[in-house]
C-alpha cells in the first residue's frame, strides 16, 4: 500500500480556519460564555470536541503534524460538522488520499445501553473490536471529556495525541496492552477493512506502535490498575475491567472503578459537578 502524499499545508490551514469560523458554540452543545472577537469555534474547542490535545490541533492547522491518521481526521471532521464532501476534501489536503468509506459502528444492544445509563457514577462504555465507541454513560464523558463520543476510536489518540501521555500516567503499559489487543482482534477479523486501515495508520504514524506491533505481542486486555491525571480532578488511581459481551458481536464493556478512597471522592466529585448529579446518603 503506497504511503499517503504530503499534505497541502496552505490549503489545509485556510480550510480548517474557514470551517471553524462557520460553526457556532451552540451548534455543538458548547456554552457561549463571552463575546468573541472572531466568529466560530476557538481552536481549543475544536480540540476538545475531537478528543485531541490543543497543541496537536494547532500543529494540524499549521501543517506541522506529518500525515495524520484517518480516524483522527474523522474526529476533526465530526467536531467541525463537515459534510461528506467536505470530509473527503479534508482527507485529500491533509493526507493526499481519499478517506475510507464512512464506517457506521454496529449498535450496542438496548439492554447494554440501559445498563450503562443505570450506573452514571461509574464510567463505562462499549467498544467493538476496532476500538470504536458504541455507547457510553455520563461518567465516561466526565472522565474523558466531551470528545469521548459514539463513533470515535479510542486507540488512535492514545498513540498520536501527545496529551494522552499526560493523562495516562502509565502510558507505556496501557499502550502496549492496546497493541497486543489489536493484534488479537486482527487475527479474529483479518478481512475487516476498518481494522486493517487503523493498524496501518498507526504503524505508519507511531514509532512506538510500529515497534511493539513488530514484536508480535498478543494480549487480551481484561483488567488492571492505572493512574490518570485529570485536568481538574488531579491524579487518580483507578481499576479497569474489560468484559466480553457473549452474543457473538465481539463487543466489550469497559468499566472504571476507584482503587482507593481518594480516587473515589475525586471521581464522584467530578461526575456530580460535570453532570449535575446529586449524592444520596
Amino acid at each position: 500500500m503506497p504511503a499517503p502524499r504530503a499534505m497541502n499545508r496552505p490549503e489545509l490551514s485556510a480550510f480548517l480556519r474557514a470551517m471553524r469560523a462557520r460553526v457556532h458554540p451552540e451548534d455543538v452543545g458548547l456554552p457561549e460564555l463571552s463575546r468573541r472577537r472572531t466568529p466560530g469555534l476557538r481552536r481549543q474547542e475544536v480540540a476538545q470536541l475531537a478528543a485531541v490535545s490543543i497543541d496537536w490541533y494547532i500543529r494540524l492547522e499549521q501543517g506541522r503534524v506529518g500525515v495524520p491518521g484517518t480516524a483522527v481526521l474523522d474526529a476533526v471532521a465530526q467536531a467541525l460538522k463537515l459534510s461528506e464532501a467536505e470530509r473527503h476534501h479534508l482527507h485529500l489536503i491533509a493526507r493526499g488520499e481519499a478517506p475510507p468509506p464512512r464506517h457506521v459502528p454496529a449498535p450496542a444492544s438496548e439492554s447494554l445501553r440501559t445498563m450503562l445509563h443505570s450506573m452514571p457514577t461509574t464510567p463505562a462504555w462499549i467498544l467493538d473490536f476496532r476500538f470504536d465507541v458504541l455507547a457510553h454513560n455520563a461518567g465516561a464523558v466526565a472522565l474523558f471529556g466531551p470528545g469521548f463520543a459514539v463513533g470515535t476510536n479510542t486507540a488512535e489518540p492514545l498513540f498520536l495525541d501527545p496529551g494522552a501521555r499526560d493523562f495516562q500516567l502509565d502510558w507505556t503499559r496501557i499502550a502496549r496492552e492496546h497493541v497486543g489487543n489489536l493484534r488479537a482482534n486482527l487475527t479474529r477479523h483479518p478481512d475487516d477493512p476498518r481494522l486493517k486501515a487503523l493498524v496501518s495508520d498507526l504503524r505508519r504514524s507511531s514509532t512506538d506502535f510500529a515497534a511493539w506491533w513488530d514484536d508480535q505481542t498478543v494480549q487480551e486486555r481484561t483488567n488492571g490498575t492505572k493512574r490518570v491525571l485529570h485536568p481538574t480532578a488531579g491524579v487518580m488511581t483507578v481499576r479497569y475491567d474489560v468484559l466480553a459481551v457473549q452474543d457473538g458481536s465481539d463487543q466489550r464493556l469497559s468499566v472504571i472503578t476507584p482503587a482507593d478512597s481518594a480516587a473515589e471522592n475525586a471521581l464522584r466529585s467530578l461526575i456530580f459537578q460535570d453532570h449535575g448529579l446529586r449524592a444520596v446518603n
